[in-house]
Protein backbone atom coordinates (compact mmCIF):
# COMPACT_ATOMS: atom_id res chain seq x y z
CA UNK A 1 0.00 0.00 0.00
CA UNK A 2 1.26 3.44 -0.85
CA UNK A 3 1.75 5.75 2.46
CA UNK A 4 0.18 8.92 2.56
CA UNK A 5 0.56 11.91 4.69
CA UNK A 6 -2.79 14.32 5.26
CA UNK A 7 -2.31 18.15 5.36
CA UNK A 8 -4.90 18.89 7.82
CA UNK A 9 -5.64 18.41 11.33
CA UNK A 10 -9.75 19.56 11.38
CA UNK A 11 -13.20 17.31 10.57
CA UNK A 12 -12.38 17.71 6.67
CA UNK A 13 -8.77 15.78 7.19
CA UNK A 14 -10.42 13.12 9.80
CA UNK A 15 -13.54 12.56 7.23
CA UNK A 16 -10.40 11.88 4.63
CA UNK A 17 -8.81 9.37 6.81
CA UNK A 18 -11.62 7.37 7.18
CA UNK A 19 -12.16 7.41 3.23
CA UNK A 20 -8.81 6.80 2.36
CA UNK A 21 -8.30 3.80 5.33
CA UNK A 22 -11.68 1.78 4.14
CA UNK A 23 -11.82 2.90 0.71
CA UNK A 24 -8.88 3.09 -1.35
CA UNK A 25 -5.16 1.67 -1.87
CA UNK A 26 -3.01 4.36 0.60
CA UNK A 27 -1.91 3.67 4.32
CA UNK A 28 -2.60 6.78 6.19
CA UNK A 29 0.80 7.45 7.66
CA UNK A 30 0.25 10.68 9.73
CA UNK A 31 -0.81 14.08 9.54
CA UNK A 32 0.28 17.99 8.92
CA UNK A 33 -0.46 21.25 9.67
CA UNK A 34 1.20 24.61 9.96
CA UNK A 35 3.37 25.32 13.27
CA UNK A 36 0.45 27.15 14.49
CA UNK A 37 -2.50 24.90 13.90
CA UNK A 38 -0.92 22.19 15.41
CA UNK A 39 -2.00 21.97 18.86
CA UNK A 40 -0.62 18.47 19.58
CA UNK A 41 1.62 15.51 18.24
CA UNK A 42 -1.20 12.94 17.72
CA UNK A 43 -4.33 13.46 15.58
CA UNK A 44 -7.01 10.33 14.76
CA UNK A 45 -4.03 8.57 16.94
CA UNK A 46 -1.33 8.80 14.11
CA UNK A 47 1.84 11.37 14.15
CA UNK A 48 0.66 15.36 13.62
CA UNK A 49 3.80 17.21 12.61
CA UNK A 50 4.53 20.63 11.58
CA UNK A 51 4.54 20.99 8.36
CA UNK A 52 7.72 22.89 7.89
CA UNK A 53 9.17 18.97 8.94
CA UNK A 54 6.50 17.03 6.64
CA UNK A 55 9.71 16.28 4.66
CA UNK A 56 11.79 14.74 6.59
CA UNK A 57 8.82 13.18 8.49
CA UNK A 58 7.69 11.73 5.44
CA UNK A 59 9.31 11.75 2.38
CA UNK A 60 8.14 12.98 -0.28
CA UNK A 61 10.15 9.90 -2.13
CA UNK A 62 7.96 7.79 -0.39
CA UNK A 63 4.91 9.12 0.75
CA UNK A 64 2.06 10.99 -1.31
CA UNK A 65 -0.41 13.77 0.12
CA UNK A 66 -3.42 14.53 0.19
CA UNK A 67 -4.66 18.20 0.88
CA UNK A 68 -7.46 18.24 3.34
CA UNK A 69 -9.10 21.29 3.43
CA UNK A 70 -12.61 22.85 2.23
CA UNK A 71 -13.75 25.90 0.44
CA UNK A 72 -12.58 28.00 2.45
CA UNK A 73 -11.84 31.38 1.08
CA UNK A 74 -13.46 30.42 -2.03
CA UNK A 75 -11.36 27.46 -2.40
CA UNK A 76 -7.70 30.07 -2.01
CA UNK A 77 -6.45 28.35 0.96
CA UNK A 78 -6.57 25.09 -0.71
CA UNK A 79 -5.19 26.39 -3.69
CA UNK A 80 -2.26 27.71 -1.97
CA UNK A 81 -2.04 24.12 0.35
CA UNK A 82 -2.29 22.38 -2.83
CA UNK A 83 0.95 24.57 -4.81
CA UNK A 84 3.25 24.66 -1.66
CA UNK A 85 2.46 20.49 -1.92
CA UNK A 86 3.45 19.98 -5.46
CA UNK A 87 6.29 22.53 -4.76
CA UNK A 88 7.74 20.32 -2.58
CA UNK A 89 7.43 17.31 -4.75
CA UNK A 90 4.93 15.67 -3.40
CA UNK A 91 2.43 13.03 -5.41
CA UNK A 92 -0.57 14.63 -4.59
CA UNK A 93 -3.64 11.85 -4.04
CA UNK A 94 -6.75 11.65 -5.15
CA UNK A 95 -9.95 9.46 -3.46
CA UNK A 96 -12.76 8.41 -5.80
CA UNK A 97 -15.17 6.31 -4.05
CA UNK A 98 -16.00 3.18 -4.92
CA UNK A 99 -19.74 3.25 -4.67
CA UNK A 100 -19.49 6.36 -7.26
CA UNK A 101 -20.48 6.03 -10.83
CA UNK A 102 -17.54 7.39 -13.26
CA UNK A 103 -18.56 6.93 -16.52
CA UNK A 104 -15.88 9.88 -18.11
CA UNK A 105 -12.76 8.02 -19.43
CA UNK A 106 -10.93 10.60 -18.65
CA UNK A 107 -9.70 10.61 -14.56
CA UNK A 108 -10.61 13.21 -12.21
CA UNK A 109 -7.31 15.39 -12.22
CA UNK A 110 -4.81 15.21 -8.48
CA UNK A 111 -6.08 15.83 -4.99
CA UNK A 112 -9.89 15.66 -5.73
CA UNK A 113 -12.01 13.76 -3.35
CA UNK A 114 -15.37 12.38 -5.19
CA UNK A 115 -17.72 10.77 -2.43
CA UNK A 116 -20.36 8.29 -2.37
CA UNK A 117 -23.13 8.32 -4.96
CA UNK A 118 -21.70 11.04 -7.09
CA UNK A 119 -23.02 10.48 -10.62
CA UNK A 120 -20.13 11.52 -13.55
CA UNK A 121 -21.51 11.02 -17.11
CA UNK A 122 -19.34 9.95 -20.26
CA UNK A 123 -16.96 13.24 -21.43
CA UNK A 124 -16.97 14.81 -18.33
CA UNK A 125 -13.92 16.60 -17.75
CA UNK A 126 -12.85 16.95 -13.81
CA UNK A 127 -10.30 19.50 -13.21
CA UNK A 128 -7.14 19.67 -10.32
CA UNK A 129 -7.89 20.21 -6.46
CA UNK A 130 -11.90 19.35 -6.70
CA UNK A 131 -14.09 18.04 -4.14
CA UNK A 132 -17.61 16.47 -4.96
CA UNK A 133 -19.63 15.75 -2.02
CA UNK A 134 -22.10 13.08 -1.54
CA UNK A 135 -24.54 12.69 -4.33
CA UNK A 136 -23.95 15.53 -6.77
CA UNK A 137 -24.35 14.60 -10.68
CA UNK A 138 -22.30 15.98 -13.66
CA UNK A 139 -24.35 15.15 -16.56
CA UNK A 140 -22.42 14.31 -19.62
CA UNK A 141 -19.89 16.51 -21.21
CA UNK A 142 -19.51 19.09 -18.63
CA UNK A 143 -16.33 20.21 -17.14
CA UNK A 144 -15.12 21.39 -13.70
CA UNK A 145 -12.56 23.73 -13.54
CA UNK A 146 -9.50 23.07 -10.97
CA UNK A 147 -9.84 24.25 -7.16
CA UNK A 148 -14.09 24.03 -6.83
CA UNK A 149 -15.73 22.46 -4.50
CA UNK A 150 -19.64 21.08 -5.54
CA UNK A 151 -21.43 20.22 -2.65
CA UNK A 152 -23.79 17.58 -2.18
CA UNK A 153 -26.79 16.42 -4.16
CA UNK A 154 -25.90 19.23 -6.72
CA UNK A 155 -26.87 19.02 -10.37
CA UNK A 156 -24.80 20.25 -13.24
CA UNK A 157 -26.43 19.49 -16.34
CA UNK A 158 -24.61 18.40 -19.88
CA UNK A 159 -22.38 20.68 -21.79
CA UNK A 160 -21.86 22.94 -18.78
CA UNK A 161 -18.48 24.52 -17.99
CA UNK A 162 -17.54 25.61 -14.84
CA UNK A 163 -14.74 27.72 -13.73
CA UNK A 164 -12.02 27.67 -11.59
CA UNK A 165 -12.30 28.33 -7.83
CA UNK A 166 -15.99 28.48 -7.47
CA UNK A 167 -18.65 27.03 -5.17
CA UNK A 168 -21.88 24.90 -5.85
CA UNK A 169 -23.62 24.53 -3.06
CA UNK A 170 -26.31 21.83 -1.96
CA UNK A 171 -29.36 20.91 -4.06
CA UNK A 172 -28.28 23.56 -6.63
CA UNK A 173 -29.33 23.06 -10.19
CA UNK A 174 -27.55 24.31 -13.41
CA UNK A 175 -29.08 24.30 -16.45
CA UNK A 176 -27.04 22.59 -20.03
CA UNK A 177 -24.78 24.47 -21.86
CA UNK A 178 -24.14 27.66 -19.59
CA UNK A 179 -20.49 28.91 -18.47
CA UNK A 180 -19.91 29.42 -14.53
CA UNK A 181 -16.96 31.75 -14.55
CA UNK A 182 -14.43 31.72 -12.26
CA UNK A 183 -14.62 32.31 -8.69
CA UNK A 184 -18.84 32.14 -8.66
CA UNK A 185 -20.13 31.26 -5.55
CA UNK A 186 -23.64 29.19 -6.35
CA UNK A 187 -26.46 29.55 -3.06
CA UNK A 188 -28.17 25.82 -1.70
CA UNK A 189 -30.90 25.77 -3.57
CA UNK A 190 -30.45 27.58 -6.36
CA UNK A 191 -31.65 27.16 -9.92
CA UNK A 192 -28.48 29.04 -12.21
CA UNK A 193 -30.39 29.54 -15.78
CA UNK A 194 -27.79 32.00 -17.52
CA UNK A 195 -23.90 31.99 -17.61
CA UNK A 196 -22.80 34.12 -14.58
CA UNK A 197 -20.27 36.58 -14.00
CA UNK A 198 -16.99 36.33 -12.19
CA UNK A 199 -16.87 36.30 -8.29
CA UNK A 200 -20.60 36.79 -8.55
CA UNK A 201 -22.96 35.81 -5.96
CA UNK A 202 -26.25 34.19 -6.49
CA UNK A 203 -28.61 33.18 -3.60
CA UNK A 204 -32.19 31.63 -3.97
CA UNK A 205 -35.08 33.08 -1.83
CA UNK A 206 -34.55 31.92 1.91
CA UNK A 207 -36.79 30.17 4.06
CA UNK A 208 -38.57 32.63 6.16
CA UNK A 209 -40.49 32.35 9.94
CA UNK A 210 -44.46 31.83 9.09
CA UNK A 211 -46.41 34.15 11.96
CA UNK A 212 -48.16 30.65 12.71
CA UNK A 213 -46.42 27.76 14.89
CA UNK A 214 -45.99 24.04 13.83
CA UNK A 215 -49.26 23.16 16.09
CA UNK A 216 -51.04 25.71 14.51
CA UNK A 217 -50.60 24.24 10.80
CA UNK A 218 -52.33 21.55 9.41
CA UNK A 219 -49.62 19.29 7.59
Amino acid sequence: MTELVIFGATTMARLAHAYFTADSPYRVAGFCVDAEYRHGDTFEGLPLVDAADVERRFPPASHHMFVAIGYSRMNAVRARKYAEAKARGYTLASYVSSRATVLTAEPPGDNCFVLEHVAIQPFVRIGRNVIIWSGAVIAHDASVGDHTFIAAHATILGLCTIGQSCFIGANATLRDRITVADRTLVGAGAVLMEDTREAGVYLPPRATLAPKGSGEIDV
